[in-house]
């Protein structure tokens, strides 16, 4: 495994942790709105945090290395 960037990566990268911060940001009149108010605002600011922490990994590139490991230890895909 090594690693390679990608420019496509890093765009929805990019996109994915404009969303996270939005709802990070955001995150009281969507729980209002979407939500059950008060009792869902941390559930939803966490959610957005988990987004920009998943953003950044995408933008990296890293989830490739992630999901390879991940799944060669399930299936059995060996060298």
């Amino acid at each position: 495994m090594e690693y390679t960037f990608s420019w496509g990566a890093f765009f929805v990268g990019i996109i994915i942790l404009a969303l996270g911060a939005a709802l990070t940001i955001w995150y009281r009149p969507i729980a209002d709105n979407f939500g059950s108010g008060v009792g869902s605002y941390d559930r939803y600011r966490l959610v957005g945090l988990i987004g920009c922490a998943l953003g950044i990994i995408v933008m990296l590139n890293i989830h490739t290395l992630i999901l390879t490991a991940i799944f060669s230890q399930l299936f059995g895909g060996g060298n």
